[in-house]
């Protein structure tokens, strides 16, 4: 049996290293999840063993030591941290626990989301902001008001609009970098060749503890203020953690908007899981829901533990980050040839998922990762986003007695691993591609399955399943041959697909049902032979041509066959079209292949809209781009993109400065947040219905 002083002194060891490589070095050597086990393993050991006890071991302080690089700043009210809880069932004991020692049967509790950033406080002074200060041990931080000053959120001078202003006020709250922003200030470094951020949490942290404060102010931080240390007096009235809120957000500082009162236990839970659905919407990381009792005097009945508040208390969510191993690396072809080197892991579970696999994007970013066969790694998941490998456990390398590591680094294939043919990359472009196109069975099954999508041809139940068996069986070589297939086809193939993998052919089994599947499929291939031009257009794949491009090519010129013929000046001329793009349009139609497949599609019944060329805009929302983003309730949001565009809008998925309407429905995130940092006009649902009302018969 392990000795239990020698356990603790172990995990003692590894959490302050942790501390130190995030904290200090700014480096984050295992996920939270392995973090809080460790932590809650150590505490679980010391209340075991008293004996044991240490006033140096890191369940008795609050974070780490402050950085010999800034000035220390002694906090006149500590910034303690807060216990965690994991599951329902320790809230629960949680609110009993305050229920029983304060009488209240229903408490109210102030909830907010637990941020995924860097606790600071900021001093003001006579309403002037004076100090800004990590929170480091909870009694000593670093001084990094300098780099505070760069967040342009963060006010210099209170508001006074709301009354007085105290003498001194001490904030507390969290810097923090946006899911878009971090995006978007990744994508300048990739281009300027800088060094790009692991997650927005360590770019928050690493941003703040800049030297060069001009340094952090390139980098895009935000901050919610979240509660108050020292105040010289409070204002009349203000009795509640929830009322505090408000005074500060009246004084000019940013308050978190998901920020609320619930009461009782099942208000907390209720927040909890309404923010857990939401949690990927969020334009911030957040890894829990935060609950502290709202009343003043009920937080100074139930006082404090060593360290943490015995009124407050944060409810985890499952980790979004995990560490696991790399058992291979394979690489997968897509449709347009592009190859994506693929982790494949031991099995792990994130977020609630078990992981086996991981993309690395392409070869810049593996070289960047430097992630070798063999290696710990760090594994991200978030919704429904493919999972990614974001970070080597460099220490936990495999390697030999001279200490090199056992394993190469990894190069991707120079010839295509499915069909044979050479891989190239071309100049400026960070993936490499399989030149074989559909002589490639890989793009092929990828060309079919874009084909059948529901924003393309829309064929109903021709998955990848289907699409894998008609491909190797010989059944279809373009997407032309889909609407040559008949329902002896579908059922051979299935009884050619049983029979190789040794199960019993479903086509044996007597009665309509057995060939149910095949007729469905069948009558979903008849159906989608009328669609409109946008969707062909769209369906053939030509490369980095979306929906967005396919309707203005579709409304450009009305018909295919002049499209066809245009070259590359005339396609410079569609809005929105540039070169590069007008470039691949035309080498896409100039191919003889394509030109069959097009005729294929005739000559097999497919059939869509065309009208006259519509090479100016018209419309009250002529000259407009407009964004839809979140929920509607009265329409879809293809409905309603259909009704806009035919005002004269330009429909588009991505927020920027030339977005003239961004369109917010229910749960609208980071679009929203966009366009409001952007000012740019914002609808809800019901101005929305009344435009679409005015301009009914336009």
């Amino acid at each position: 049996m392990t000795d239990p002083a020698a356990r603790i002194a172990e995990l003692r060891r590894r959490i302050d290293d942790a501390n130190h490589r995030y904290y200090i070095l700014d480096d984050n050597s295992i996920p939270d999840a392995e973090y809080d086990r460790l932590m809650r393993e150590l505490e679980a050991l010391e209340a075991a063993h008293p004996e044991c006890a240490d006033v140096s071991s890191p369940t008795q302080r609050v974070g780490n030591q402050p950085s010999s690089k800034f000035e220390e700043v002694a906090h006149s009210v500590p910034m303690l941290s807060l216990g965690n809880a994991f599951a329902d069932e320790e809230i629960v004991d949680f609110v009993a626990r305050i229920e029983k020692e304060t009488g209240d049967g229903a408490p109210m509790f102030s909830v907010e989301p637990k941020f995924d950033g860097l606790a600071i406080s900021l001093r003001y002074e006579h309403g002037v902001f004076v100090r800004g200060a990590t929170r480091g041990d909870g009694s000593t931080g670093e001084d990094v008001t300098a780099n505070l000053r760069t967040v342009k959120c963060i006010p210099l001078r209170l508001r006074d609009d709301a009354g007085p202003v105290p003498d001194v006020l001490d904030v507390r709250g969290e810097v923090f970098m946006p899911k878009a922003a971090f995006d978007r200030y990744n994508a300048w470094a990739l281009a300027n060749g800088e060094k790009t951020l692991a997650n927005p949490r360590n770019g928050a942290a690493g941003s703040l503890r800049q030297l060069d404060p001009r340094m952090t102010a390139k980098r895009p931080l935000s901050f919610y203020a979240y509660a108050l240390g020292e105040v010289s007096a409070m204002p009349a009235g203000v009795d509640t953690h929830s009322q505090a809120l408000a005074w500060l957000k009246a004084l000019g500082l940013p308050i978190c908007p998901e920020a609320r009162t619930a009461r009782g236990v099942d208000g907390v839970l209720a927040f909890y899981r309404d923010l857990g659905a939401r949690r990927d919407a969020l334009p911030y990381d957040i890894d829990g829901s935060v609950y502290k009792l709202d009343r003043y005097d009920q937080q100074r009945a139930m006082g404090f533990v060593s360290r943490a508040p015995r009124w407050a208390i944060a409810h985890k969510y499952p980790a979004q980050e995990e560490m696991t191993f790399v058992e291979a690396i394979d690489v997968q072809v897509g449709r347009t040839g592009a190859l994506t080197p693929v982790a494949r892991l031991k099995p792990v579970q994130v977020a609630g998922v078990v992981v086996t696999n991981a993309t690395l994007h392409n070869a810049d970013q593996v070289a960047r990762l430097d992630v070798r066969v063999g290696d710990a790694v760090i594994v991200r998941r978030a919704g429904d986003v493919i999972p990614e490998v974001v970070r080597v456990i460099d220490e936990r390398r495999p390697r030999d007695a001279a200490g090199e590591p056992l394993y190469p680094p990894y190069a991707l294939p120079t010839v295509c691993p499915v069909c044979g043919s050479a891989v190239e990359r071309e100049e400026g472009e960070v993936v490499a591609r399989c030149t074989g196109g559909l002589f490639c069975a890989a793009q092929r099954k990828q060309a079919l399955i874009h084909f059948a999508s529901r924003r393309a041809m829309d064929i109903e139940g021709l998955g990848e399943r289907f699409v894998d068996a008609l491909v190797e069986f010989g059944y279809v070589k373009t997407v032309a041959d889909l609407y040559r297939l008949t329902l002896d086809d579908f059922l051979d193939m299935k009884r050619r697909a049983d029979e190789r993998e040794g199960t019993t052919p479903e086509t044996v089994k007597a009665g309509k049902v057995a060939s149910k599947w095949a007729e469905n499929l069948i009558s979903a291939i008849d159906a989608s032979r009328d669609t409109a031009l946008e969707r062909v257009l769209f369906a053939l794949g030509i490369r980095d041509v979306g929906e967005s491009t396919a309707k203005t090519l579709a409304r450009y010129f009305g018909a295919l066959d002049p499209l066809m013929a245009a070259d590359e000046d005339t396609l410079k001329q569609v809005p929105d079209v540039g070169p590069i793009v007008a470039a691949r349009i035309a080498h896409f139609f100039a191919e003889p292949h394509n030109r069959e497949v097009i005729a294929a599609l005739r000559a097999n019944g497919v059939r869509w809209t065309e009208g006259a060329p519509q090479r100016s805009s018209e419309g009250p929302l002529a000259g407009k781009t407009v964004v839809l983003t979140g929920g509607l309730a009265s329409m879809s949001r293809d409905e309603a993109g259909a009704k806009l565009e035919a005002l004269g809008a330009k429909v588009s998925g991505s927020v920027s400065k030339k977005t003239g309407i961004v369109i917010a429905g229910e749960a609208a995130g980071s679009k929203l947040v966009k366009a409001q940092e952007l000012g740019i006009e914002i609808w809800d649902e019901e101005k929305l219905l009344v435009f679409l009302a005015e301009h009914d018969n336009a």
